[in-house]
């Protein structure tokens, strides 16, 4: 009876677990670049005296995500940008550098690119906007201005976006904050290859149809673990009853 509640409670908890990662999908349909969490589980053995070698529980497996690309939206505005497949976009965290797949630029009041509120990596760091200056972006990422040379009207590029290459979704994990990072913590590479599109934004990569199928099956799987857990209780107390009457 012992193993039939451990079995139902450990499903029942690795099914909370998997509830809460498609109510953060869900809640994240409408954003920007964002990238499907994935609900996944690892064994690990119990240990503790008394306790059987076949006892294990499951553990959740955090940073998993969805690699594949989100829809493109042709925004036309000079501050959007839609990064390629395999590119990511480097900002500064208070954490350390991170990566993004959201290209929503804004510049603050004191002229510093940034994303989400993250200033955005350049050649030399932060990356920052001389003020009053019409900007333009390269399909590389290089950062141009109108008015900084002699020429107002001429196109003076001045720093160029840091862009790093994942091929393989395992190269990043996501950290509690939200934004990616390499697995050992240091800093990517720039991609000197890497591209983007001005104008247009990724949406993001979460399937509300399929979203909305798993919360459902999710909620239905945690009420059978539930019924199986209250079924082996009910069979222990009449099982005890039988006992104290032969008693």
């Amino acid at each position: 009876m012992d193993a039939m509640i451990y079995t139902a409670m450990n499903g029942a908890r690795q099914t909370l677990d998997e509830q809460t990662v498609v109510t953060h999908n869900l809640s994240n349909v409408s954003t920007t670049g964002f990238r499907a969490q994935l609900a996944a589980a690892r064994a690990v053995p119990v240990n503790g005296v008394g306790v059987h070698d076949t006892r294990v529980a499951s553990v959740a497996a955090t940073g998993l995500f969805n690699s594949q690309q989100g829809a493109l939206q042709t925004t036309e505005r000079e501050l959007d940008v839609a990064l390629a497949e395999n590119n990511w976009l480097a900002v500064q965290t208070p954490a350390g550098e991170a990566y993004t797949k959201r290209g929503d630029l804004q510049v603050d009041a004191n002229g510093q690119l940034s994303v989400n509120g993250m200033p955005v990596l350049g050649d030399g760091g932060p990356i920052m906007i001389p003020m009053g200056t019409q900007l333009s972006i390269g399909d590389d990422g290089t950062i141009s201005g109108i008015g900084l040379g002699g020429d107002p009207n001429e196109l003076v590029p001045f720093d160029r976006m840091k862009l790093v290459r994942v091929d393989q979704p395992n190269q990043l994990e996501r950290r509690e904050d939200g934004w990616f990072q390499s697995l050992s913590g240091a800093p990517l590479a720039r991609d000197e290859n890497g591209s983007l599109r001005s104008g247009a934004l990724e949406s993001s990569n979460v399937n509300a149809v399929e979203a909305m199928v798993a919360m459902i099956d999710t909620q239905r799987r945690y009420e059978l673990n539930m019924n199986v857990i209250k079924t082996a209780d009910e069979s222990a107390q009449q099982a005890n009853s039988l006992l104290s009457v032969k008693g």
